[in-house]
């Protein structure tokens, strides 16, 4: 990828630019690196495949460890997995070696990262869980590594330029064991059929947690909703707008379904000295916006901005209005 040329006030800013663009070069192409690895290589992806369906089979929690760049990644790996529906954590392979072992099961199982997968500090865990038959699933990108060759499932990962310029520093490498375990997180989420419901019960909180919203948590329901039945006298519908404070009044047929809406627009298009003597009939929209409980609050607001509108009726499944959403609604949850 060629830089194109930017004004930079001296040599020095020019060389930090070139350096940035050095390094997220030398990352992109490694994952790039690492896609074309799983498209072509069976090995690679026959291995992914292994441990995601021995992860779900398991009865116990993932136990994620490794040293240094490696262990940090594992944190994340761990925390993306928990997060998701899959029990895992993270335990520091010296702590293991001095106690920590007796948090780990015969029903766990073991995903271990080390590039080099020769990282001394693992050995005490591998020992652990060939005596106690716990299954060890491998990152590496060694893959005749005393790791690998004492793993349940080794993913062995294609070796990839660092951006260090000495190559020493883990930098592309970590970015590939991040992608693999974010891969496997995912991959465990679908299979296992993990909903947004489920996504919430772990992210209550923060602007997440706003967003996992469902419209129904939000909404007004009962004696709030304005509604009136055909037939029903202009008169009433204003007053219904003005009492009810959304500016809007459904209109239900005789079945009590929502039939229309009307709306200050509304109002305002048939302006006249007789309004109030009209029938809702007459004023009404047609084919109202609506949406159900179950969608999640943040869809509803993109629905309001895309539509240009502040208000959606509830229905339910017969088409029956159960509440109403306000914009307002959205934006004191903190869904934007």
């Amino acid at each position: 990828m060629g830089l194109r040329q930017v004004d930079m006030n001296t040599p020095e800013e020019r060389t930090v630019y070139e350096s940035l663009g050095r390094s997220i070069t030398t990352t992109v192409e490694g994952i790039s690196a690492l896609a074309a690895r799983f498209a072509v290589d069976p090995v690679l992806s026959r291995s992914l495949v292994d441990a995601v369906e021995l992860i779900a089979r398991g009865r116990g929690r993932v136990v994620v460890s490794g040293v240094g760049k490696s262990g940090h990644i594992g944190r994340k790996i761990a925390a993306t997995m928990a997060s998701t529906g899959t029990s895992a954590y993270f335990v520091h392979p010296t702590e293991a070696s001095h106690g920590d072992l007796g948090m780990i099961t015969s029903e766990d199982l073991l995903i271990l990262l080390s590039w080099s997968g020769e990282t001394v500090e693992l050995g005490n865990m591998l020992a652990y869980a060939k005596r106690f038959n716990v299954p060890v699933v491998s990152i590496t990108s060694n893959g005749e590594s005393l790791l690998a060759r004492n793993s349940s499932v080794a993913i062995t990962l294609p070796k990839v330029q660092e951006a260090c310029p000495h190559g020493l520093a883990p930098t592309t490498s970590a970015m590939l064991q991040l992608a693999v375990g974010d891969a496997l997180a995912i991959a465990l989420l679908e299979r296992r059929g993990f909903s947004a419901q489920d996504f919430k019960t772990f992210h209550p909180g923060g602007k997440l947690g706003s967003q996992l919203l469902l419209v129904q948590e939000l909404a007004h329901t009962g004696e709030a909703i304005p509604l009136l039945p055909l037939g029903s006298p202009m008169a009433d519908a204003v007053l219904q707008m003005s009492s009810k404070g959304f500016g809007v009044v459904g209109i239900v047929d005789a079945a009590g379904k929502l039939a229309g809406v009307i709306t200050d627009g509304d109002l305002r298009r048939h302006m006249s000295n007789n309004l109030l003597l009209e029938r809702v009939d007459a004023v009404m929209s047609h084919n109202p916006r609506v949406i159900k409980g179950s969608v999640l609050a943040s869809a509803a607001m993109e629905i309001m901005q895309a539509q240009k509108v502040t208000v959606l009726f509830l229905v339910d499944d017969l088409a029956l209005p159960s509440g109403i959403l306000h914009i307002h609604d959205l934006l004191r949850a903190g869904v934007a």
